[in-house]
């Protein structure tokens, strides 16, 4: 358990270091490897109890997660604008669009 605690914590303070600077694909990443090692400490917690000093290193550990919070979601509110950019200038494209098919003709009548 001390080893997969310790693992976590390495990979906790690495993503905390960079993490002004982490792409969306770099914080799934993470997300990924933290979530294999929250499953193994959760299949070793079932065998046998935390002691109080692993219990407090996973509460250090967990004091890091609203920044990491922030950042995922400063990604999210930026890909939400990206979307509704993309939308009004499409629904702007589409304004200025001929509504004919190009290879119609027009016929006039003469009175």
């Amino acid at each position: 358990m001390d080893n997969l605690l310790q693992e976590l914590e390495e990979l906790t303070r690495a993503m905390n270091y960079q993490l002004e600077d982490t792409t969306y694909e770099e914080l799934e990443t993470f997300v990924e490897q933290r979530q294999k090692i929250v499953e193994a400490i959760g299949e070793e917690v079932e065998n046998c109890q935390m002691t109080p000093a692993q219990k407090d290193l996973l509460r250090r550990i967990l004091e890091h997660d609203p920044a990491i919070m922030a950042r995922m979601n400063a990604h999210r509110l930026e890909a939400k604008d990206w979307l509704q950019k993309r939308n009004q200038a499409k629904i702007q494209r589409n304004a200025y669009e001929t509504a004919y098919t190009p290879d119609s003709f027009l016929m006039d009548r003469k009175k």
